[in-house]
């Protein structure tokens, strides 16, 4: 079953979607990327709904139907903020489930940050492409004035091409260039989690296409290794671009997650 509600975030009105089953074993809170909204992950919800957990999914904070200027931000621990109230009202709905973060992109660093206030908290964390190592380039432009307009490419999401168009046509996903403020906030977030602490025994599922262009392997597998998980699956998919949950081997990437998943207990397996 699907269902949207709103709730009164930090900066303002922000609407969450909900999938859920008859009968859920746990609650996932899923955060999307930047410039996005949670709609796009309508099909990853349904596999997860399928596996037995409950999935909770804001629209960011100037993002989506939510309220704000469409990619306009200056905090992204307002939007963990968020995420947790969305966490508070889905452990009221189903109390004592185990609660699984993951996030995508800017998304990995929304449930990073997160993460890091209290890893015991949560069941276990999945990070799909996360933004927490950074893009050189992209943070690069911080220092030129003005900043020159750079909007995101489509064709770099994925390698069905039909993403990518279907990107560049949604009304809801920001098209237009980085606001300063924006990078900022995602330059500050970057380096709070870098500055710790680490994840302990958090269980942690980090995947990656290996020809990311948007979020380079290389920073996010040092990001991930400074977190320093003892319990730690990773895989790098071979030539998948950014949004490994829309690429060419995306049942693959959603069957991991499931895999996932039962491993940690969070579902019946």
């Amino acid at each position: 079953m699907k269902s949207t509600t709103e709730l009164a975030g930090r900066q303002g009105r922000i609407q969450v979607y909900a999938w859920t089953p008859e009968e859920p074993t746990c609650v996932i809170l899923l955060a999307h990327g930047y410039g996005e909204h949670a709609g796009r992950y309508e099909h990853v919800a349904g596999r997860l709904v399928e596996e037995g957990a409950a999935v909770y999914a804001p629209d960011h904070y100037a993002h989506g139907a939510s309220e704000g200027e469409r990619a306009s931000f200056d905090s992204l621990d307002d939007m963990a903020d968020d995420l947790a109230a969305v966490g508070y009202g889905a452990a009221e709905a189903y109390p004592g489930l185990p609660i699984v973060l993951l996030g995508h992109s800017m998304g990995g660093i929304v449930v990073t940050l997160l993460a890091q206030r209290d890893p015991s908290k949560w069941a276990g964390l999945i990070l799909s492409g996360p933004a927490i190592g950074g893009n050189p380039d992209l943070l690069g432009l911080l220092a030129l004035d003005p900043i020159p307009e750079v909007p995101i490419d489509p064709a770099i999401l994925s390698r069905d091409l039909s993403v990518g168009e279907a990107y560049a046509a949604d009304e809801l996903v920001y098209h237009g260039p980085f606001y300063r403020s924006s990078l900022q906030a995602l330059s500050d977030a970057i380096d709070a989690i870098a500055a710790g602490p680490d994840l302990g025994p958090l269980p942690t599922l980090w995947m990656h296409g290996s020809e990311d262009e948007l979020i380079p392997l290389e920073p996010a597998r040092g990001a991930i290794d400074a977190l320093v998980c003892s319990d730690l699956e990773s895989h790098v998919y071979e030539g998948a671009r950014h949004e490994i949950f829309n690429e060419t081997n995306q049942d693959e990437v959603l069957d991991r997650v499931a895999a996932f998943l039962a491993r940690i207990g969070a579902t019946k397996g």
